[in-house]
């Protein structure tokens, strides 16, 4: 790989290096073993979480695990490619159908947070409030209004396009003006809307650990439409026989036992707490 992981992302394009970057993972050397590979989110990694609870996880196992951080949607695609042992994300019905495909024999539940709907402090909408259908509609209506979607099909980007869905906004067929997808990252939306005085719908990890806020503030949250949940699965060795099942077992086990569950529990930002466990949900 004489190749700079940048240069490879140029020339091989977005799908061709996330293969790449999989596939560099697997072929790590010997001394490194035993690791797995874990695809997961955007939001797990920018929050911060996985260097709090990934060391945790070592200790405990001498497992490595090594993240593939994407949008969950290509999180669920990677695997389902067998480029990764197991997945953490965040869209329980693509979850669910990821399993029903055949490509894990399970879903269990990890932690949650919420969404929140970011913006500037002077709010030109008038969003603020709890209710973030009332507060979409009110940027739909109002041309000067700047939202940023992430529009690259992950947890987050679903989650958005189901409360555009409530506000009886038709993103598909009619974008609002200030409609703008950016198709990248919690991190870079968020920076795109500090920049540019917008609007975004953050998970709340990532606002927290967020440094480069300008005048954003968080305009709506507590509505309960804005829950945040995640889920971890293994691939199912029967689609993928090289899957490290056993070691990716081992991890989901932990991550939903006692001592991954306060480890979750134990994480914080600013002294907030970025992520609550609940394993045990039904």
């Amino acid at each position: 790989m004489g190749l700079s992981t940048t240069t490879a992302w140029v020339r091989l394009g977005r799908r061709a290096a996330v293969a790449w970057l999989a596939g560099a993972l697997w072929t790590s050397a010997a001394a490194q073993d035993p690791f797995i590979v874990l695809a997961s989110t955007t939001s797990t990694e920018q929050s911060g979480l996985f260097g709090h609870l990934l060391p945790a996880f070592k200790q405990a196992s001498g497992i490595d695990v090594r993240v593939v951080a994407l949008g969950t949607g290509q999180a669920l695609d990677t695997a389902r490619r067998g480029d990764a042992d197991a997945v953490l994300v965040h869209d329980t019905a693509a979850e669910e159908k990821f399993v029903a495909e055949g490509f894990s024999l399970g879903r269990r539940p990890v932690m949650y947070n919420d969404f929140v709907l970011v913006g500037p402090r002077t709010d030109p909408a008038g969003a603020k409030g709890r209710d973030i259908a009332a507060a979409l509609a009110r940027l739909a209506a109002r041309p000067g209004a700047v939202f940023i979607s992430r529009g690259d099909k992950s947890g987050t980007h679903a989650a958005e396009l189901r409360l555009w869905k409530q506000a009886g906004v038709g993103i598909a067929a009619a974008k609002p003006a200030g409609y703008r997808e950016c198709g990248c990252g919690m991190g870079p939306a968020l920076n795109m809307a500090a920049s540019s005085h917008a609007y975004v719908l953050s998970d709340r990890g990532t606002w927290l650990a967020f440094k480069n806020r300008g005048d954003l503030a968080i305009l709506v949250e507590g509505d309960k439409a804005m829950f945040n949940q995640y889920g971890v699965m293994v691939v199912n060795p029967a689609r993928h026989p090289h899957v490290k099942q056993a070691l990716a077992q081992r991890f989901a086990d932990w991550l939903t036992g006692a001592a991954g569950q306060a480890s979750i529990a134990a994480y914080q930002v600013g002294g907030e707490q970025a992520f609550f466990p609940n394993a045990n949900r039904q």
